[in-house]
């Protein structure tokens, strides 16, 4: 109700922009823990407006439970902390190399250019789905395996905490999905 929805909404609106409009990327949160159907935080709100997410989707958005098969839709999964990332792979261990903390998926994906990413794209064909699954297992065997949590990858939980609590998590999200954002634009478009 504050990190994941955050980031779903933001990185949805970046990747409805231009050419990738015509897409199907589809952008989706959900939790390791209660709270189904709850809204976001006033406070997430605020920063999602803030941050240029549509202010109807962010009064809209109700949370839902991570499970099996939503792991097994995706492509690419991104989770806030370490320990998320380690409830996703116990969930559905064969998805390992495509669930990552979104700041260690940064730290890896800034190791490669676009032109690297779109090498791993194209030996993958042309299905953007295929595609998107191939660049993250990539950006995935980068880390050799699983790799130990780093606690200073983890996004701040900011939940019941004050306004500039919200801001300093914010501020470690948004660089991460500039990152995420440029692979996919590197993959897709």
């Amino acid at each position: 109700i504050c990190r994941s929805p955050l980031a779903e909404l933001l990185l949805r609106d970046r990747l409805g922009r231009d050419r990738l409009a015509g897409r199907d990327l589809r952008v989706h949160s959900a939790g390791t823990h209660g709270l189904v159907g709850a809204p976001m935080t006033d406070r997430a709100q605020q920063l999602a407006r803030e941050s240029g997410a549509d202010a109807e989707q962010a009064a809209a958005h109700r949370a839902r439970l991570l499970t099996e098969a939503l792991l097994d839709d995706a492509d690419l999964i991104l989770t806030m902390t370490a320990e998320q990332r380690d409830h996703a792979v116990h969930l559905l261990p064969r998805r390992l190399h495509r669930i990552f903390p979104v700041r260690e998926f940064a730290r890896l994906a800034r190791t490669l250019t676009d032109d690297q990413v779109r090498a791993l794209a194209d030996a993958a064909g042309t299905d953007p789905r295929i595609r998107l699954s191939a660049v993250a297992e990539g950006i995935g065997r980068r880390r050799g395996g699983v790799s130990p949590h780093r606690e200073d990858e983890d996004v701040i939980d900011p939940y019941r905490r004050s306004f500039s609590v919200y801001q300093q998590s914010a501020a470690q999200l948004l660089p991460a999905l500039d990152e995420v954002e440029r692979v996919i634009r590197a993959t897709v478009a």
